[in-house]
């Protein structure tokens, strides 16, 4: 069996476990194309996520361990990770909150805007990561607070904006910030210039965010396909082979509109490859051969050559609408996926690949380059007795698995078993 730490690993065993894992391993792609999702968590979550109209319960393993809600950060190895849970899927209760921020600050149509502050902290001890956490939570609900009055009364003036609600906004914050700087300063040094992140202005909202998003969202499928018509459908590049399709032109099925649909077309280009020697790989480097039901456990998952710092929210319709795009030293812009699901069966392909995985978070950091680097994946407890397929893919912007540039190349996934007892 294979050891949960490198050092007591075997090899022969730990070949055929990921041989195993390997031919069940793309089907998961499919099972969990269902989840919505959102994108990254800022200070202010009212402003950028969107919402369906209807909240419903989180399928499972759509929240995170310590039940914070669909996105949470960690401080690993010198960076903030940054977790999707369920790829950002809400719970309801998180949902009818970011409905009801939503629908005030669209009322006026201008929001509070606030300088970041969690990405301008150095790194935060281990003791001070609780307080500080609370009060980065705070500056959250003190912006979302100011929005709503805003919307309610910012019809009074700028006059009565400054004085009623930005001027006592930066009040709070400062002393919020003042609180994360002792919180820092007890056990290291202190930060200096936090006081300066205090000020908040206000910002016309006037559709720029949807409409961009929407009209991206259209216009490029709308272009892409046009293009691909007009331009793509004659000819096979004077190879000779017989294709079938370069676009949309003669699908039957009606245009991909950015959210997790089937039974569509996408004409999205697929965009940019890298050279053979910049194409992503990732391992999972460490696992638990057994687990207790319910019992909470680590994956650990190494990547090269995938930045980890692009993640369109597919629940605001940003699914398969970007086309892959490489940085200025050609490695692929994206993100990586991890989700465990129970096999019903190590004999045959799984029959049910619809279904919601136990687990799946998706995770962009600001990370990774050439060099390897490692994330730790946080698993709250499989819910299920038998044997669960755990598998780690790499995602470009809008969550397609990285381009290799040769067919014969092992693209960016590995898979495990893990025995639930």
């Amino acid at each position: 069996m294979r050891r949960s730490t490198r050092a007591r690993r075997s090899s022969g065993n730990a070949r055929s476990k990921r041989l195993l894992a390997a031919v069940g391993a793309l089907a998961v792609f499919g099972g969990v194309a269902a989840v919505t999702q959102i994108s990254s968590a800022r200070e202010s979550p009212t402003r950028t996520r969107s919402v369906s109209s209807a909240c419903v319960a989180p399928s499972p393993g759509a929240t995170s361990p310590s039940g914070r809600g669909s996105t949470t950060r960690t401080w690993q190895n010198g960076r903030w990770v940054r977790n999707h849970w369920g790829d950002g899927q809400m719970s309801a209760a998180e949902c009818q909150a970011v409905k009801a921020g939503n629908a005030a600050v669209n009322t006026l149509g201008s929001t509070v805007s606030c300088p970041d502050v969690a990405g301008t902290l150095p790194q935060v001890p281990d003791q001070a990561r609780a307080e500080v956490d609370r009060n980065l939570e705070l500056l959250q609900k003190q912006i979302a607070e100011a929005d709503k009055r805003l919307a309610a009364e910012g019809r009074n003036g700028q006059t009565f904006i400054n004085n009623a609600i930005l001027r006592p906004l930066a009040d709070k914050r400062r002393a919020t910030l003042n609180r994360i700087a002792t919180a820092i300063d007890r056990v290291a040094q202190r930060p200096q210039g936090l006081d300066q992140l205090a000020q908040c202005t206000v910002a016309a909202n006037n559709g720029g965010q949807n409409g961009g998003q929407n009209g991206g969202n259209n216009g490029g499928q709308d272009g892409g396909q046009n293009g691909g018509n007009n331009g793509g459908q004659n000819g096979n590049n004077g190879n000779a082979l017989d294709v079938l399709a370069k676009d949309c032109g003669n699908s039957k099925l009606q245009p991909h509109d950015g959210f997790q649909n089937g039974n569509r077309c996408v004409s999205t280009a697929f965009g940019e490859v890298g050279a053979a020697v910049n194409n992503p790989s990732l391992l999972i480097t460490e696992f638990p051969d057994q687990v207790q039901r319910s019992q909470p456990f680590t994956l650990k998952v190494s990547t090269r050559n995938l930045v980890r710092d692009r993640f369109l929210a597919a629940g605001q319709g940003g699914y398969y609408v970007e086309s892959s795009l490489l940085n200025d030293q050609g490695l692929v812009r994206g993100h990586f996926h991890t989700a465990c699901r129970m096999l019903q069966s190590t004999g045959e392909a799984p029959s049910n690949p619809q279904d919601v995985p136990a687990f799946f978070v998706a995770t962009e950091d600001g990370g990774g380059g050439g060099q390897a680097d490692e994330v730790s994946i946080q698993i709250p407890g499989l819910p299920q007795s038998g044997i669960a397929q755990c598998a780690v893919w790499a995602g470009d912007g809008s969550h397609r698995i990285p381009m290799m540039e040769r067919a014969n190349q092992t693209p960016a996934f590995d898979a495990v078993r893990i025995e639930v007892n």
